[in-house]
């Protein structure tokens, strides 16, 4: 892999497509408009249609040089709270038999004060980080497997190292602590990746499975407003100083990118930011893995309780 892999080297995306979750703000955006200024086609994958509309006009206003081609791209409605909106996406787009040569699963929450639970009554974090996104990718896996080699990129953390799966509790309905429940569902989105990349190898498919993070990425992760008070003015201080000293949505996007188009991105591999602790730095390569991620049989585990959870599965 080049030391310094930089966006300049994403080569051309025309006739690609991709659907990518969260894709209004951050480095879901971002990832967004350097792709369509590729020649990809665009799906952003958005809860909020206002936020969305927003982002689809800025993109086409950022991605659009004098003398291009437009760039292509569709706002898809999505909310990750809910398996309803995820089963009526995905069955409207194997309708419409399109191809996707890259699902990037970036939305999340993280650490809201309070328990809160989605449409379907699981944990939010867990059940949108986690859930959502392993419902979205088991049923656009055809979609996937139209296009010649497609690539699920999936968005960890550096948090994922603090992470323990408390399979007694998985969705804290005992014991709720905010960033306790954000790092559980980022070393699960983790595990979920690799799982993901041995079952589609079992299968034989043209789909591979990539994880990776952003490192500590100013983002609407750090811009919740769940909180009040003094939580209210630590958690804008939080955010005003990762926008100081870490990384751009912009940087933050880089591995992302990696992932999605490189070649020299591996199946069942883990990227990141190169720089002190991972937290920052233009490079992109192998990121660190917490142990417990790399547990087969809590991997396997923890696929059941998905399945078990969604009602999905791979085909």
């Amino acid at each position: 892999m080049p030391p310094s892999w930089t966006i300049a080297q994403i080569p051309s995306q025309i006739g690609k497509r991709y659907l990518i979750t969260g894709a209004n703000s951050g480095i879901g955006y971002q990832a967004a408009l350097e792709l369509a200024r590729r020649g990809a086609t665009i799906l952003l994958a958005c809860r909020d249609r206002a936020k969305g509309e927003q982002a689809l006009n800025r993109l086409h206003s950022e991605a659009d040089a004098p003398g291009s081609m437009a760039a292509a791209a569709e706002l898809i409605l999505l909310d990750l709270a809910s398996l309803a909106s995820i089963r009526t996406v995905a069955d409207d787009l194997l309708a419409r038999h399109l191809a996707l040569d890259g699902l990037i699963n970036n939305a999340g929450v993280m650490a809201p004060t309070h328990r809160l639970e989605t449409a379907d009554g699981f944990e939010l974090q867990f059940g949108t980080n986690v859930l959502g996104h392993f419902a979205l990718t088991c049923r656009l896996l055809p979609a996937l497997e139209l296009a010649p080699s497609a690539r699920v990129v999936t968005v960890s953390s550096v948090a994922h190292k603090r992470g323990k799966l408390n399979f007694a509790d998985i969705e804290s309905r005992q014991s709720y602590s905010p960033m306790g429940a954000y790092q559980q569902s980022k070393l699960a989105d983790l595990m979920f990746a690799f799982e993901l990349e041995r079952r589609l190898r079992t299968l034989g498919t043209n789909v591979t499975s990539i994880a990776v993070h952003p490192g500590v990425a100013q983002s609407a992760l750090f811009k919740i407003g769940s909180s009040q008070g003094l939580a209210a003015i630590a958690e804008k201080f939080v955010a005003a100083t990762i926008g100081l000293t870490m990384n751009s949505d912009v940087e933050g996007a880089l591995p992302t990118l990696f992932a999605a188009t490189a070649t020299e991105a591996q199946g069942g591999g883990y990227y990141g930011p190169q720089g002190f602790q991972e937290l920052r730095g233009g490079d992109v390569g192998p990121a660190k893995i917490a142990k417990p991620a790399l547990d087969q049989r809590a991997q396997q585990q923890l696929w059941n309780i998905c399945e078990e959870s969604t009602g999905c599965t791979l085909p």
